[in-house]
């Protein structure tokens, strides 16, 4: 049986830093913001020099880019949205009024980020911008009212949430998410479930690649080594060492072969459904998650890699005909 991996990647591209004006005057202005590549670069430096009046602009130039169209696929910038505004509890308000008149279809990514950002009073941000989203009303009175639930309280059991934990780790540098992350490759050994056996995997390779580009990534994996209970830090283990040898082909291997082998030898429940066209279709991500240094499209599937990446909008990890 063959595998089809329909991709649909954000990365971040490993281009050159903007050049800065060393004179007296300010800084001239950024470019117009033309390609999804300059908004992943911008997340990935975000860490190291954190810009956050810039984050208006660049939630415009999202949808302006189509970026949020699909929201399974645009958990990577829901999550980094979500970090910016809990980070900066002073200035959250003005950050969120600068991202006005925003299209009535982009505002759901806006009020999961107000949901998602950790702030004690997010309710409270929440219902200063109620006006300015008439459209958006039930999903609105679900977060205040209702069930919504906050990135806290989601579980970890899909692609989408990974994909949360991980832009809000590119906003924060916060090692929580990461924590959170790292719990699920309990699954990467998963003998009954497709699904949790996809998402353990996912969360070791992704963990591996990115920690491989990243010593404070890899700290905070080590710092995990001390924390988690042995059916995590096994797996745990093999992400360090792959990170610390740039072997995480390896893990891609192993892991795509883990799935097709319980996929034909699993439960009839697990052979005969259709289990890759559920969960809204989510990121069940093993076809293209990498981060290369060198920028170079690797595993000979469309992916534009380089810096630390999420596994962000993978598709289907499926049987082809």
């Amino acid at each position: 049986m063959r595998v089809v991996f329909s991709v649909l990647v954000a990365a971040l591209l490993l281009t050159p830093a903007l050049a800065q004006d060393r004179g007296k005057r300010a800084a001239p202005a950024q470019p117009d913001i033309t390609r999804s590549e300059q908004i992943l670069k911008w997340i990935n430096d975000y860490r190291q020099a954190p810009t956050p009046d810039r984050l208006p602009d660049m939630v415009r130039a999202m949808g302006n880019l189509g970026l949020f169209r699909e929201l399974d696929s645009a958990g990577v910038y829901i999550g980094f949205i979500a970090g910016v505004i809990g980070a900066n509890p002073e200035r959250a308000e003005q950050l969120v009024s600068r991202m006005f008149p925003m299209p009535p279809e982009d505002q759901v990514v806006l009020i999961r980020a107000i949901a998602y950002s950790g702030l004690p009073d997010w309710k409270g941000l929440l219902g200063l911008f109620v006006e300015r989203m008439p459209a958006r009303m039930v999903l609105i009175r679900r977060y205040l009212y209702g069930d919504g639930k906050t990135l806290a309280e989601l579980e970890p059991d899909d692609g989408y949430v990974i994909d949360l934990l991980w832009g809000y780790y590119f906003a924060t540098g916060n090692p929580e998410p990461v924590r959170r992350i790292v719990a699920t490759l309990a699954w990467s050994t998963d003998k009954n479930s497709v699904e949790k056996l996809t998402i353990g995997s996912m969360s070791k390779w992704t963990l591996a690649t990115n920690a491989s580009r990243e010593k404070d990534l890899l700290d905070i994996l080590h710092d995990e080594m001390n924390r988690q209970p042995a059916e995590v830090r096994t797996p745990l283990r093999e992400v360090i060492e792959a990170a610390e040898t740039f072997e995480t082909g390896k893990i891609r291997k192993e892991a795509v072969a883990a799935v097709e082998e319980l996929k034909a030898r699993g439960p009839e429940s697990s052979r005969n459904f259709a289990w890759w066209g559920q969960v809204g279709q989510t990121t069940f991500a093993l076809g293209c998650v990498a981060a290369a240094a060198t920028g170079q499209v690797q595993f000979g599937i469309p992916c534009v890699v380089g810096g630390a990446v999420s596994s962000a909008a993978l598709k289907y990890l499926a049987p082809g005909p």
